[in-house]
């Protein structure tokens, strides 16, 4: 587990752009946090990070968007009205050899991979924000140990 606490929007984007850089195909990350609380924002920073050139906006009313322009596809997930016992063909993203994001995954525990690192963003002041970093499975575990690993230059 990783604790991190960032000061402003933009050092939580500059964050999450820092953590693309050790992302692999097939990596899967969850989000969770209050309504506000930065997911998107971390995904925007995360977007750069990979070299993505579209603009990066919440999924909330589409559930899945795609962006294919970077170094790695990035499958953008907001899965806040949606049940786990809905099955919207999620796992299919998880051979796509991109990066995909879910945003509200406690919402769908059965349909998240073995290996996920789970991100919960929480308010921490008006724009601070606190970032713990759990891993779900070996792999994400070793992405997290390589976060941790270069935390003093993600800040």
């Amino acid at each position: 587990m990783l604790q991190l606490k960032l000061r402003t929007p933009e050092e939580t984007m500059a964050f999450a752009k820092r953590v693309a850089s050790f992302l692999v195909p097939g990596t899967v990350l969850t989000l969770s946090g209050d309504l506000g609380a930065g997911k998107t924002i971390f995904t925007k920073g995360l977007a750069k990070g990979l070299g993505i050139q579209e603009m990066v906006n919440s999924p909330t009313f589409t559930i899945i968007k795609e962006y294919r322009s970077g170094r790695l596809p990035l499958f953008h997930m907001d899965v806040y009205r949606i049940t786990d016992e809905e099955d919207i063909g999620i796992e299919d993203y998880y051979e796509e050899n991109g990066v995909t994001v879910i945003e509200w995954a406690e919402n769908i525990p059965s349909w998240l991979p073995d290996n996920y690192l789970q991100i919960k963003i929480n308010r921490a002041g008006e724009n601070a924000r606190e970032l713990v970093l759990m891993a779900q499975g070996e792999e994400a575990g070793r992405l997290c140990r390589e976060i941790e690993k270069n935390e003093d230059t993600c800040n």
